[in-house]
């Protein structure tokens, strides 16, 4: 699930990432990895995981734009947002994730 707060101060949109451990139960650790990271691997976003059992993180997004991502679980394995705003099929034979910034 996506939550996004656009702020009037400047043009960002504070998007905040949750999953449900129980879509993952086997997973240890969870990280975005996307377009406004550049898909870099070894610098995913770390999502924290709460006492309630969920795994959470806040990315400012620059307003205006739409950006790519997927989930990685384990370092291993790519995971797709079952809310995601829209989904893009990729060369590799599966879909990456997108988070509208659009106000």
């Amino acid at each position: 699930m996506i939550k996004k707060q656009f702020l009037k101060s400047k043009p960002v949109c504070k998007a905040t990432f949750t999953v449900p451990t129980d879509l993952l139960p086997e997973a240890q650790t969870l990280a975005i990895v996307g377009e406004f990271n550049s898909w870099d691997l070894e610098n995913g976003i770390a999502m924290k995981k709460q006492k309630n059992g969920i795994f959470k993180a806040t990315v400012e997004l620059e307003s205006g734009k739409e950006y790519q991502f997927r989930y990685l679980v384990d370092g291993e394995t790519w995971f797709n947002d079952t809310e995601a705003d829209a989904y893009v099929a990729t060369p590799f034979g599966s879909e990456n994730c997108v988070v509208s910034a659009l106000n």
